[in-house]
């Protein structure tokens, strides 16, 4: 089991908590440490998945990015903004460095934090019809992405809650994304996300993704949607 010194959590949690500061981060790139065990999820996604994607898949984005933007000062925002320009190996590994570090962020095996918040939960009652009917259509989004790549849940330009996928590493701050928004929640349908675990039954990883959720971040992430709009 993986230790992490309370300091070193909060250090952690508190420095990619916040979109804001996601968005801000500029070169050197480095990879944040998980703010729990990679044992801790194992309900849903295994020890060694954790381990692997995060101290090898992440860190090889993260490598590969300070490579290519060494002597560069655009921070990742800007840089997305501008994403169709950039070079493949920049969209790539960028877009592999914020989504993963957005991603360790919504999980959590706390019981506390797997409580969806009511409000957040009767907006998407309201926008989806029912949360049966949102789950199985971001759910759907996941498994219809063909290929590697991601399913979302956002804010976008109308305020409004929508589900949206990007493939391999975009994600929908890029001048690129079909649907652009702040995201709130994603998940990672990559095949190195949950292949030694379900192998081929993405299906099945996306069912027990809701159990991992942490829904307080999720709604932090919301609250600051809700505030900064208009900026992807």
């Amino acid at each position: 089991m993986r230790k992490v010194p309370l300091l070193l959590m909060f250090l952690s949690f508190s420095t990619f908590a916040s979109l804001e500061s996601l968005n801000a981060l500029k070169p050197p790139y480095t990879v944040p440490d998980l703010p729990y065990a990679y044992d801790s999820l194992e309900v849903a996604i295994d020890a060694q998945t954790m381990r692997i994607h995060h101290d090898k898949h992440h860190q090889a984005y993260v490598d590969k990015l300070n490579k290519e933007t060494e002597g560069k000062n655009l921070n990742l925002l800007t840089l997305f903004k501008t994403v169709s320009k950039q070079s493949d190996a920049v969209r790539n590994n960028g877009g592999g460095h914020w989504n993963h570090s957005f991603f360790w962020t919504v999980l959590s095996s706390n019981k506390d934090q797997n409580v969806v918040p009511i409000k957040l939960k009767a907006e998407i009652e309201k926008k989806f019809g029912s949360w049966d009917k949102f789950k199985e259509a971001f759910e759907d989004a996941g498994k219809k992405r063909f290929g590697s790549g991601w399913v979302w849940l956002v804010r976008n330009a109308k305020n409004e809650l929508e589900i949206t996928s990007t493939p391999n590493q975009d994600n929908p701050l890029m001048d690129v994304a079909p649907v652009k928004g702040r995201p709130i929640l994603g998940a990672d349908v990559w095949e190195h996300a949950y292949y030694l675990k379900y192998q081929n039954k993405r299906d099945e990883y996306l069912k027990n993704f809701w159990t991992i959720i942490n829904w307080k971040q999720v709604q932090e992430y919301n609250l600051e949607a809700q505030m900064k709009r208009g900026d992807f």
